[in-house]
């Protein structure tokens, strides 16, 4: 309805002034209740209250019934009941590029196997709602439990604002462990775990692959072992002699296989170094005896008043440097082994070092010979070297001290000694280590180049861990056994003692009662060489 300006002022007339407030009064009632309605949301369609969905209703669903966002929420929260491997691929990182191993507390522990120069040690963070917490070194251990050893706890120092393992953690990386923290209501665990080199393999897997497990246990080890050798000359008892001068050969006073004695004459040579060098020293000499002459005609002469000291003290500098002179001429002739004193210049006499057996012989009359020649080998073979090739596989057993015993291959003749002496290198081309034994030879019964056989000496001993020589396995230049897990095997790096050929002693690295793989130990070692292809610190 509408009204227009002569209607309202014909109202107006007709009205008094008091209906004219009550009006203006309900207009004013109606426009309240019409902005309440539109603040409340109106009321519903007679739809919706036919189908029974009103707002009020909707306020006793959950979000997630009708938003999309908030179902997702929902979904999220629900799902720290559960572990993160259920949700998650990769455990949650710590602002130091860590693995958050939990909150307790209120604390949050964030731990990092941090590898630097090629050592590998654990780092550790403590938070509290993002923040540092300042723990004390002392606060904080790690304990490790690698399988098949005994567990291995790893104290902390502080190093720039983190608390870093005191020892280096040794590889494999692959353990439980627990970060335990000290705090005033307790010590609070974190768990953690590394399965860095680890071989997952089912059970029908291990059984395919004919894998047979075993246990390590303490057992008696029998030793005997027979290895080739050969007789050879005792090089700390063999000397190459050389003239040390040139010259020509005057006469040669020793035969092959003659027996000399320390300083007896082998040979003369006719050298002209050797003339010359002894003409110095006589020179030396003449210069010497005329200074000394000089030096105490000025020293009387000084006494007297009659010379300047000046004069006496020139004479006794040219006296010492004289001295000198000679001194130097006569090192000379001891260092090729030259007497001073010779009725001829130029002989040259070539003497037997110590008492030994002329071996070689490489010299003969009138023969022009360098200085550098070898003319004489002379050996003492009352001590001879029984050199034996030690494979790879036996070098456990042959170790330096061990009791042998030495059998001709070409007569009746034995011999009893030690070991020596093991090389600390194999072969390239007959992949063996060289060992040897020092055998006395009295009656010279052993003569150089004679095949014998080395027999270690059979023994038993006890060995508190141990395992059956087929389980040991080598991987980067290190012996391995595989231990059993329960996903699998763990490559555990051992320290190997004797070995009999059947079983071999663990002295580290292994506790007795570890399961462990014996025969199909090579099927697991070449699926660990897969693994470790692709791995990379």
């Amino acid at each position: 309805m509408k009204f227009n300006q002569s209607t309202t002022e014909g109202l107006r007339a007709s009205l008094g002034k008091k209906q004219l407030i009550a009006i203006a009064v309900v207009l004013a009632l109606g426009a309240v209740g019409t902005v309440s309605i539109l603040r409340m949301g109106g009321s519903a369609p007679a739809g919706e209250e036919e189908h029974g969905h009103g707002h009020d209703e909707a306020k006793g669903h959950g979000d997630d019934e009708h938003h999309g966002e908030a179902k997702d929420a929902k979904g999220h929260k629900d799902a720290d009941g559960h572990g993160d491997g259920e949700h998650h691929e990769e455990a949650k990182k710590g602002s130091n590029g860590g693995e958050v191993l939990g909150t307790q507390k209120g604390l949050a522990v964030e731990m990092l196997l941090a590898e630097e120069g090629g050592t590998a040690r654990i780092k550790v963070w403590v938070t509290n709602a993002g923040k540092p917490v300042s723990v004390k070194a002392e606060q904080v251990s790690v304990q490790l439990e690698r399988p098949g050893q005994d567990p291995e706890k790893v104290s902390f120092a502080i190093q720039a604002g983190a608390l870093v393992s005191a020892q280096a953690i040794e590889e494999p990386h692959l353990f439980k462990g627990t970060v335990n923290v000290q705090t005033g209501d307790g010590v609070l665990t974190f768990p953690f775990a590394k399965d860095e080199g680890a071989v997952t393999m089912t059970a029908d897997q291990i059984k395919a692959a004919g894998i047979s497990i075993d246990t390590s246990a303490p057992a008696t080890i029998r030793t005997a072992l027979k290895l080739p050798g050969e007789i050879a000359f005792n090089e700390d008892k063999t000397a190459h002699v050389v003239p040390r001068v040139g010259g020509v050969v005057e006469s040669v006073a020793v035969s092959l296989g003659q027996q000399v004695t320390k300083g007896q004459v082998l040979a003369v040579i006719s050298s002209s170094s050797v003339s010359d060098q002894r003409a110095e020293l006589q020179a030396a000499q003449k210069r010497l005896q005329l200074a000394r002459t000089t030096y105490e005609r000025e020293k009387q002469l000084f006494e007297q008043r009659i010379s300047p000291q000046q004069d006496v003290q020139q004479a006794e500098q040219a006296m010492r440097e004289a001295e000198i002179a000679v001194a130097n001429a006569r090192q000379k002739l001891n260092a090729i082994g030259a007497s001073p004193d010779s009725s001829a210049l130029n002989r040259f006499e070539l003497r037997a070092p110590f008492n030994g057996v002329i071996v070689e012989k490489h010299i003969a009359l009138g023969e022009q010979v360098r200085e550098d020649v070898n003319v004489f080998t002379i050996s003492d073979l009352r001590s001879v070297w029984a050199q034996i090739n030690v494979p790879a596989s036996s070098l456990p057993q042959v170790r330096i001290g061990e009791n042998v015993t030495i059998r001709s291959t070409a007569f009746e003749q034995t011999a009893v000694g030690k070991v020596a002496y093991v090389g600390a290198l194999i072969g390239e081309q007959t992949r063996t280590a060289q060992a040897r034994v020092v055998v006395d030879n009295p009656k010279t019964a052993w003569r150089p180049g004679l095949f014998v056989n080395v027999e270690v000496s059979a023994g038993e001993s006890s060995a508190p861990v141990t395992v059956t020589a087929d389980a040991v396995q080598t991987m980067e230049g290190k012996s391995v056994v595989f231990v059993r897990t329960a996903s699998g095997f763990a490559p555990i790096p051992v320290e190997l003692g004797r070995s009999d050929g059947k079983r071999t002693e663990v002295t580290s690295g292994l506790k007795a009662g570890a399961q462990y793989a014996t025969s199909g130990a090579f099927v697991i070692k070449s699926e660990a060489g897969k693994a470790s292809a692709s791995h990379a610190h």
